[in-house]
């Protein structure tokens, strides 16, 4: 790890907003120092000086929702290959990220968690997120419908119980018998309780938000549509202002205008963009496992290839490098927005904001660094670069 590294005369989005020719200073894995511009009168050049006049730098991006990369699964239970599908994310700029399962039998599920409360525990996840078995059969999307069951309270202690603390968020459908009372139980012990793959009403998906529910997963995805005299899960989720919702920006599982509704209405600091990918983000087209099923990843979208769930979308094949990129290119959201629900808001939501999420002096060196037309050329954590950028 270098000692000390200087960035200079990069567009730097910082808390106050994006400053010109500024300068950030990187000491023992963490920011010494950022400025918004350089002094005028210093021009002498230090040893490990990096001019980055042209670019990009963005804080580290925050996955929240991701159930794999690089041909790796996190619902494999091993290790080694969690350890693959987070170098892979790494490499696309997500220097933080919470591992998500898929829905399983429950002892499996409580071996997963075990292998990766270890990986959280060396410091590799920021925790783990189930998501199912306690969904609707009628949203169930890419999770085998034979394998979900109601949110009984003893069933969720359980898998919160087998991640010896490094259970992070939950979905679950809050309509479904035990789901109240296992979004309690959720809240009671700091998991996140996330409404997702749910049937519900307008009305119960409040209950299920004062009961303590705080993030949409995957908002509009796997959930009734949002109509004028059923609101329903949407609407609901949206209004309040306790809840932040995932959004997945793919241009596969979102038009662009749902985009800019969840934007209007919730405003970047109670959006988070997540991947939701599966082992296929960042390979080829081809044949891929997602827990028990298998998916196939044609043009880049990843869909059940048999079964009774064929043909529905499978997660992605998203990095957030690419949703950063869309975001301001595609979707014209400003620089500030797209860092908030990238870095920020998940950071926030997980704890993490006194650490991660902003580029700020004490904080993690944990960075992004974007070109001119926000492709990413380089990416450092913790101080330490695993993509250098090749400048001149």
């Amino acid at each position: 790890m270098t000692e000390r590294t200087v960035l200079t005369g990069a567009r730097v989005a910082l808390p106050t907003g994006v400053a010109e020719g500024a300068r950030v200073t990187v000491e023992g894995g963490r920011i010494a120092e950022s400025t918004a511009h350089e002094a005028a009168e210093n021009t002498a050049h230090e040893a490990n000086e990096l001019d980055l006049t042209g670019h990009w730098i963005v804080p580290g991006f925050v996955d929240i929702h991701v159930h794999g990369g690089g041909g790796a699964s996190f619902s494999s239970g091993d290790a080694e290959e969690a350890l693959t599908a987070i170098r892979t994310h790494r490499a696309h700029g997500t220097t933080t990220m919470v591992a998500s399962t898929v829905t399983g039998d429950l002892d499996d599920l409580a071996r997963q968690a075990a292998a990766l409360a270890e990986l959280t525990e060396q410091g590799d996840l920021a925790g783990i997120h189930f998501e199912g078995p306690f969904i609707s059969a009628h949203r169930c999307g890419a999770h085998q419908p034979e394998l979900l069951r109601d949110p009984d309270p003893a069933d969720v202690r359980k898998l919160v119980d087998a991640a010896h603390g490094a259970a992070r968020m939950m979905t679950l459908a809050p309509e479904l018998p035990g789901g109240l009372e296992s979004v309690r139980l959720l809240a009671e012990h700091g998991v996140i309780a996330a409404v997702g793959h749910t049937d519900s009403t307008y009305e119960a998906t409040l209950d299920a938000i004062d009961a303590g529910a705080t993030v949409a997963t995957h908002l509009f995805n796997a959930m009734p549509s949002l109509l004028h005299r059923a609101p329903g899960p949407i609407a609901a989720l949206l209004e309040d202002e306790r809840v932040t919702v995932e959004l997945i920006n793919d241009g596969t599982h979102l038009h662009p205008a749902a985009l800019q509704l969840a934007f209007h209405q919730a405003g970047a600091d109670r959006v988070a963009f997540i991947t939701d990918a599966m082992g296929a983000a960042g390979m080829n087209d081809g044949m891929y496992p997602l827990g028990p099923m298998r998916v196939e990843v044609k043009d880049g979208v990843a869909r059940i290839a048999d079964g009774p769930t064929a043909g529905s979308i499978a997660g992605s094949t998203l990095t957030l490098d690419t949703a950063f990129k869309r975001a301001v290119t595609v979707d014209r959201l400003p620089v500030e927005d797209a860092v908030r629900a990238l870095s920020t808001t998940p950071a926030r939501l997980l704890g993490l904001s006194d650490r991660i999420g902003t580029i700020e002096a004490g904080k993690d060196a944990d960075l992004v660094v974007l070109n001119g037309t926000f492709d990413l050329v380089g990416v450092m954590r913790k101080g330490e670069w695993l993509v250098k950028p090749e400048v001149r």
